[in-house]
């Protein structure tokens, strides 16, 4: 099975990547999200990062419901642009992508009591079902020939490991490789998530002049029991690239937005992959 591996689109999808799709003979794409641009990054860490504080409550909600739309639209263009593809796609939820999924944090974190109904709603959940070729499967699976995909998400940081959120997204991850213990002996189960696992090559980030690692410690914990044969995640822009993390290969495919992604090869009969290329 030749799988495209793909995310971080940022509300681009280049006209390079699509035809490159349609002229390898991909038979799956799966994408690790991020289909929103989040135009408003400066203004949000300019207000916002670090403090109690919406961005909606300093600029109006006229004007937030202006940037957020804006943004829906962007990407919503480029699920549209998957969809028409013809090939399979299948997709877990990106931090950026107005879902609301919160599996790191106390339940109610976020729920403010001068909260802003229509701000907090789950977009993306109503925008992705319009495509009917896109399976999304965060913390569910799919089921593409011999192959079991598990999708999670780890949103954007290490995560609050005794929280009641991370509690109970670790159990469906655990429920789900369970069911296909079977499966997994087989080398037949790949997980994917948008965030890639903690303390790995991939998610060191420059803090102050330190050097931390921002990856999931959920994500890192479930390949470190059930062992997958491949995992595949995003987030990270600047670290593209693949690494063993015990007996799983992880893979980072570089974000869709600066023209990358990941072609692999994966033989179903051996449980093996053959080759993973990375398109620059």
């Amino acid at each position: 099975m030749k799988i495209l591996a793909i995310g971080d689109f940022h509300g681009k999808f280049p006209v390079k990547l699509q035809r490159l799709i349609k002229s390898k003979e991909i038979d799956l794409i799966v994408s690790v999200g991020d289909y929103c641009p989040f135009s408003y990054r400066n203004l949000w860490f300019k207000h916002c990062y670090g403090k109690d504080v919406e961005l909606w409550e300093v600029v109006g909600k006229k004007k937030m419901r202006t940037l957020v739309l804006k943004d829906l639209a962007a990407g919503e263009k480029v699920l549209k642009s998957l969809n028409g593809l013809g090939v399979p796609v299948i997709s877990v939820v990106g931090n950026l992508d107005n879902a609301n999924l919160n599996d790191q944090y106390a339940e109610g974190k976020w729920n403010r009591k001068n909260g802003w109904g229509w701000y907090e709603q789950d977009f993306f959940s109503k925008m992705i079902k319009k495509y009917k070729n896109i399976l999304r499967f965060d913390y569910s699976y799919a089921l593409v020939e011999n192959l079991v995909f598990i999708g999670g998400f780890g949103h954007t940081s290490p995560g609050q490991v005794r929280s009641p959120a991370y509690k109970k997204y670790k159990k469906k991850l655990d429920n789900l490789f369970k069911r296909f213990r079977k499966e997994n002996k087989e080398k037949k189960i790949i997980f994917v998530a948008h965030n890639m696992p903690n303390k790995t090559k991939f998610d060191k980030f420059k803090v102050k002049g330190k050097i931390e690692h921002y990856g999931s410690i959920m994500v890192r914990r479930i390949i470190n029991k059930y062992k997958p044969i491949l995992f595949l995640g995003g987030h990270f822009h600047e670290n593209p690239g693949k690494e063993k993390v015990g007996e799983t290969l992880v893979v980072n495919p570089g974000a869709a937005v600066d023209g990358k992604c990941a072609i692999i090869d994966y033989d179903e009969g051996k449980g093996k992959v053959k080759s993973v290329k990375f398109v620059k």
